[in-house]
């Protein structure tokens, strides 16, 4: 059975950086077939997908509101998937949440539906 679970909330200003990382039980990190994610929810709106990558081949994919700021990685030895957050911005602020889409990579990946595990979220504040 597939674990996600994100590290705890963080507080900044605006221009820091934060990470979040999201620890994965069960086996699943190495697995080829998959897509990992990131996925924010700020109050009142929708979830959306922040970053993906691509088990097979490291391949990424990033919303336009967060390209050149954030980095999403992988690291098999230690089980996690990473989202590194540079120049937050109070727009940023929200829930992050992990996740892992069954079907792996392909346009289905940018949308909330279809995922089969998600971890509890971790919220991000960005404030001054």
């Amino acid at each position: 059975q597939v674990q996600l679970q994100e590290s705890g909330p963080g507080l900044v200003k605006p221009s820091q950086t934060l990470s979040r990382t999201c620890t994965v039980s069960g086996g699943a990190i190495t697995t080829s077939t998959l897509a990992w994610s990131w996925f924010r929810q700020a109050p009142g709106k929708e979830r959306e997908v922040v970053a993906c990558i691509n088990s097979r081949d490291g391949s990424t994919l990033y919303v336009d509101s967060v390209k050149g700021r954030f980095t999403i990685s992988r690291d098999n030895a230690k089980d996690t998937v990473n989202l590194q957050m540079y120049f937050l911005k109070p727009e940023d602020t929200a829930v992050y949440y992990c996740g892992v889409h069954p079907r792996g990579w392909g346009p289905w990946i940018q949308v909330a539906y279809g995922y089969d595990h998600w971890g509890e979220g971790t919220k991000v504040t960005v404030s001054s």
